[in-house]
């Protein structure tokens, strides 16, 4: 008897993400087939991602040279809220940053689509309208990002007996910099994480810690726990990806080298495991130690703030993703120094204006309102 092989719409398919999710499809042929790719501005590598892949449909921004792009393949040019709705589909990869693909993740998700979520933003600036549309819809959310998926796997098979969630941050590139030079640091000495390979967007935002108060936010939406039984500690080893503290202080730890390959596995193939040769299994031996320290609220005034802002709710976690958007942006374009981030957020976020239970325009629009702003701070 053949199985029938899951069909895979990538998002974001030539990011970080994207090609470590295309590296487990690989391994596994007989288990998935890729039925579209949707990708930004890299066109050479999309071309090549189509003729290995063999797709049966795909898109990039560039429109204007979809036909060269497509020419000799039987790949067929699709617009993106095509695809997320194709019954050949089984489960939509979110690997794109920014909230440019949330639209889209919540269309998949109305038409009864799983959703293997790598892209913070959506969860963070959505909340309850996500996570309402995936119960009323019957739909599957299974995060990739590896903190909410050590959660996730942690309490697998568990009652709901939850008394703490324990977030780890590697504490990024800036973590052993004396402060005194963090305000001279470049873009390209902030992207040199000392664990993981990520793409820009998120390394910066690790560096300033506001990539946990995202996973927070992201945990507290997937898990139904409250902020206040949600903690975070700086872990440099990055090899305990969370931890799970149950009713009877008993606490669960998933545990595995620093490799994004392995969550982006078990999100695809849930509920199933399978050996993948090219993950490189875990040596407690050879690692020796592994330590853990409260954060440093003056090494990364993002988190504080970050948090502080979330936890208000309403367009809040929305406006705080676009200002930090616009921040990260300035800040790899040379335009504020890496400790203005926290300062130049805080400005846009300033003159926001709440509203309690947005819409998803309302939504967007706060995003996009914030991001606007910290354009008229920087002119």
């Amino acid at each position: 008897m053949v199985l029938k092989r899951k069909g895979i719409l990538l998002l974001g398919s030539t990011g970080s993400i994207g090609t470590q999710t295309l590296e487990v499809i690989r391994a596994f042929p007989d288990y998935f087939e890729v039925i579209g790719l949707v990708a930004g501005n890299n066109i050479d590598l999309l071309r090549k991602q189509i003729e290995e892949f063999n797709p049966k449909f795909a898109y990039c921004n560039q429109t204007d040279i979809n036909i060269q792009l497509f020419d000799g393949t039987d790949c067929v040019y699709m617009p993106i809220e095509s695809m997320v709705i194709n019954p050949e589909v089984d489960l939509v990869v979110a690997a794109t940053s920014g909230d440019v693909s949330v639209l889209h993740t919540l269309s998949a998700i109305n038409s009864g689509i799983d959703i293997a979520l790598a892209n913070k933003e959506t969860i963070v600036m959505l909340g309850n309208l996500l996570m309402d549309a995936v119960k009323n819809n019957a739909v599957t959310l299974l995060p990739i990002d590896s903190e909410p998926s050590a959660i996730w796997q942690c309490i697998r098979g568990e009652d709901n007996n939850i008394s703490k969630l324990i977030i780890t941050a590697s504490g990024g590139s800036v973590r052993s910099i004396p402060l005194r030079y963090m305000k001279d640091l470049s873009p390209k000495e902030v992207l040199k994480h000392p664990n993981w390979s990520m793409g820009n967007k998120i390394t910066v935002d690790s560096a300033t810690m506001m990539n946990k108060v995202f996973e927070v936010i992201e945990a507290h939406w997937l898990f139904d726990v409250p902020f206040e039984k949600i903690d975070v500690v700086i872990h440099p080893e990055s090899m305990i990806h969370s931890l799970v503290e149950f009713n009877d202080g008993s606490i669960k730890a998933q545990i595995s080298n620093p490799d994004m390959r392995l969550p982006i596995q078990y999100a695809l193939m849930y509920p199933d495991r399978k050996n993948n040769k090219f993950i490189k299994s875990f040596d407690p031996v050879n690692i020796g130690s592994l330590n853990f320290f409260n954060i440093d609220y003056e090494r990364y005034p993002c988190f504080k703030l970050g948090l502080e802002t979330a936890i208000k709710g309403g367009t809040w976690p929305a406006a705080l993703s676009g200002a930090d958007d616009i921040a990260v942006e300035y800040f790899l374009k040379r335009k504020i120094n890496f400790l203005e981030i926290g300062s130049f957020i805080s400005d846009i976020l300033s003159s926001h204006k709440n509203i309690v239970n947005p819409n998803i325009d309302q939504i967007l629009n706060a995003a996009s309102s914030a991001r606007e702003r910290g354009r008229l701070l920087i002119r």
